[in-house]
């Protein structure tokens, strides 16, 4: 189907012959515990390398053309500053920038916007582009057509230096997309690239006129802003680095530092230090070094899942001086960066059992949450389950409580839509169409909700409100909930969309809600016009 994303589509294949290995060793796999009862040894830690990559030439962009800058109004380049911050408070923003300028806001992965939310069905204010969005890809042999965003394609929204509020995002027709936030009318000329664009766009949180993004095409790319049109700076070629699965980007970047984090589908992440500053004339500038790639499998870990296919699709977590990430096999890992331009020491070391590739959230705690799919139905999941609290000052045994959530309708179930985190509950949309709100103490499901097959847009929480886009398989739609009382939360309105699915997971910004859908096109809904 036209909606459907490339993951479970590409994987089929290849999972109907994992199937067979399992049976072969199931006698093996059964016997799999880091729980810390019948094998407390995780997988021999992870390689890691160090090396440097050539600048990239603006020449070889397609659609992009060498030009002289053009400074953005309100950039200052006599600033040089690097900030120094911590990851930010849980909930909050991050950043100097005024804006929601990552996935879920923050490295913690719990900020989600600003309000105030609509307190009545919203009215969509436009839509963009005049038409859809859309280009052919090929993955792994076959050859699609892809229109729109996906999974997990949350546009960034911020404020600039001249005052326009921008929603910037990447697309399936190939391109990141910049749009005035108030008209719906393209601030810029689109940046192409290669192929299509699945994962969430950053925006520089330190003030430089920085861009973040990775794409199918192989590359994550750093672009410059403060030049019309935008520039490539610089890229990552995922083929330099040989992995398992594929060489997509669908991980969000996340700046702490001065040190982008990054993963990719061949199973490796990225430590980068960005170096960044302004030339003598004032344009904005990059000299990257690539500080640490880990493997974030080994042979252990495929023995144990009885395939190949290991990706790292979520994106970096950061809790005081560790970075977590998963891989699609189901490890968790966490990397200690106190010292990340000398040394990456993996401190921390977990298997969830199966595909993880929802982003991990922090809380204040400390405590992290796992979003886990279920594709191999393996024992280790039944017996974690597929939302999952972890305490990573306990590394032996961090394990508290997992919530089993099943399978939906079709060969795959658990999670891909990336948790929320309320007052004492978490939230999340599963597979098989139940949004689950869940106490973060016990682990008990407090109260649920239906909201339709294939649920892969991940709720947000912004005041008092609880958005979550809905019947992926009618239409699509959002659906707001009262949550003042958190453990009881009230459906308040739903707008059905009746064009396509929303996969992707919504901005809010001012109360404005910024979502794409698989329809082709980006949506601005509010209740202000």
């Amino acid at each position: 189907m036209s909606h459907t994303s490339p993951e479970p589509d590409s994987r089929a294949s290849a999972l109907g012959l994992v199937v067979l290995v399992l049976v072969v060793g199931i006698g093996v796999v059964l016997g799999i515990s880091w729980l810390g009862d019948d094998d407390p040894t995780p997988p021999a830690a992870a390689d890691t390398t160090s090396t440097t990559i050539a600048a990239e030439t603006t020449t070889s962009e397609p659609g992009t053309t060498t030009t002289t800058s053009s400074t953005l109004p309100g950039f200052d380049p006599t600033d040089t500053t690097i900030p120094s911050a911590g990851v930010g408070e849980v909930g909050g923003p991050w950043g100097s920038v005024e804006g929601l300028l990552m996935f879920r806001g923050n490295p913690t992965r719990t900020f989600y916007g600003t309000g105030p939310m609509p307190l009545t069905t919203p009215e969509r204010v436009w839509r963009y582009p005049s038409q859809a969005m859309c280009s052919q890809s090929v993955n792994l042999g076959e050859t699609k057509t892809w229109c729109g965003t996906g999974w997990t394609g949350q546009p960034a929204v911020w404020e600039r230096p001249d005052g326009i509020t921008e929603v910037a995002f990447g697309a399936y027709d190939r391109a990141v997309h910049f749009v005035d936030a108030a008209t719906g009318q393209a601030t810029r000329e689109r940046f192409v690239t290669g192929d299509i664009i699945k994962g969430s766009l950053s925006i520089d949180p330190d003030g430089f006129p920085l861009l973040y993004t990775g794409s199918r095409d192989n590359k994550t790319r750093i672009i410059a802003l403060d030049r019309e049109p935008v520039e490539s700076l610089w890229s990552i070629d995922s083929n330099d680095y040989p992995g398992l699965w594929n060489d997509d980007w669908d991980s969000n970047p996340v700046i702490v530092d001065d040190v982008m984090y990054q993963g990719a589908e061949n199973g490796k992440w990225f430590a980068i230090e960005l170096n960044r500053g302004y030339d003598a004339d004032g344009n904005v500038t990059v000299d990257p070094r690539v500080l640490h790639v880990i493997t974030s499998y080994n042979d252990e870990l495929i023995s144990r899942v009885g395939d190949r296919i290991v990706s790292v699709e979520n994106s970096t977590l950061i809790v005081d001086d560790t970075a977590f990430f998963a891989n699609s096999a189901g490890r968790v890992l966490g990397i200690d960066i106190s010292n990340i331009r000398e040394e990456a020491p993996i401190v921390f070391d977990w298997w969830t059992g199966d595909d993880t590739d929802a982003t991990l959230v922090g809380d204040a705690d400390g405590f992290i949450y796992a979003s886990v799919e279920l594709e191999r139905y393996n024992s280790r999941a039944e017996e974690v389950g597929q939302l999952i609290k972890l305490d990573p000052s306990n590394p032996d045994d961090p394990f508290v409580w997992g919530v089993a959530v099943g399978p939906g309708p079709g060969a795959y179930g658990g999670m891909w839509a990336t948790p929320a985190l309320g007052d004492g509950v978490i939230y999340n949309s599963t597979e098989s169409g139940r949004l689950i709100a869940v106490d973060t103490e016990t682990g008990e499901v407090i109260w649920e909700d239906p909201v339709g097959h294939h649920a892969w847009g991940s709720p947000v929480i912004v005041d008092d409100a609880l958005l979550v886009p809905v019947n992926c398989e009618a239409g699509g739609g959002m659906r707001q909930y009262d949550i003042s009382d958190q453990r009881n939360p009230v459906r308040m309105w739903q707008y059905d969309h009746q064009a396509s699915c929303i996969e992707s997971t919504p901005a809010v910004w001012e109360g404005e809600i910024f979502v794409g859908t698989r329809d082709g096109f980006l949506y601005k809904w509010s209740s202000t016009g």
